[in-house]
């Protein structure tokens, strides 16, 4: 809010993305979009991250068909795969028995790495944030590849086609240091003992839009473990609403 109101200051005009209606950035915005995600009760929000996401994507469709990066055919064809992301979603939450048992592997971990590269990096960041917040495993995101020890868990996300095989160099560099490796990535590749331990696999989709169906998995691995090592998910320590 804060942010938003030295903006105005210094004359610029502002977007406010809400969920809460009546908010004080939603009253004071230049121009609003709400969400409509409905009521978050957890304070690890999830619904209100995807449809933010939606929205932006959104936004972001019409930002490159006014600048004529996109044309009208191709915003039409971005927008009509956006909503098809439910169906994927509701895809993958059939499979959520498999995020139980890779978080059952997780819950005796004092820390964790993420990998993850372009979009995989920002999703890597969001089921980073997850974790931490409710399971209370410290994430070493930013850490050297010297603080790997042996059966450390990685997450690794590989969803994108164009830096898929750097993913899956670095992945191999983690578990030839004795990493665990839980591997994110399409139900297509089969990894070998030397890439990954784990595997969750996602639907074939356009890699733009990935991060709307892969961010789901890395929240389930989340509240599961959460669950599993006995925390109150909803509630966790030392945040509020």
């Amino acid at each position: 809010l804060a942010a938003m109101r030295l903006a105005k200051n210094r004359g610029a005009k502002t977007l406010a993305i809400v969920n809460a209606k009546g908010s004080s950035i939603a009253r004071e915005a230049d121009m609003l979009i709400y969400t409509h995600a409905g009521p978050e009760i957890a304070v690890a929000s999830t619904k209100a991250y995807m449809v933010q996401i939606a929205v932006m994507y959104l936004l972001a469709f019409e930002f490159a068909l006014a600048a004529g990066t996109i044309d009208e055919t191709e915003c039409r064809k971005l927008v009509a795969e956006l909503q098809q992301t439910p169906d994927y979603i509701s895809e993958i939450l059939k499979n959520k028995e498999q995020t139980q048992f890779i978080a059952s592997s997780l819950i005796t971990a004092d820390s964790l790495l993420y990998i993850g590269r372009g979009l995989d990096y920002a999703l890597s960041m969001e089921g980073s944030l997850k974790l931490k917040e409710i399971s209370y495993i410290h994430e070493l995101k930013h850490g050297t590849i010297s603080l790997i020890s042996d059966g450390m868990p990685v997450i690794a996300v590989a969803t994108q086609k164009a830096l898929f095989e750097k993913t899956i160099s670095n992945i191999k560099e983690v578990k030839a240091r004795g990493a665990k490796v839980v591997l994110v990535c399409r139900d297509t590749y089969q990894p070998d003992m030397d890439v990954a331990d784990l595997k969750f696999g996602l639907p074939d989709f356009d890699d733009l839009l990935m991060p709307m169906l892969a961010v789901v998995p890395l929240q389930l691995i989340a509240y599961y473990t959460s669950v599993l090592r006995g925390n109150d998910v909803d509630k966790p320590r030392n945040l509020a609403k």
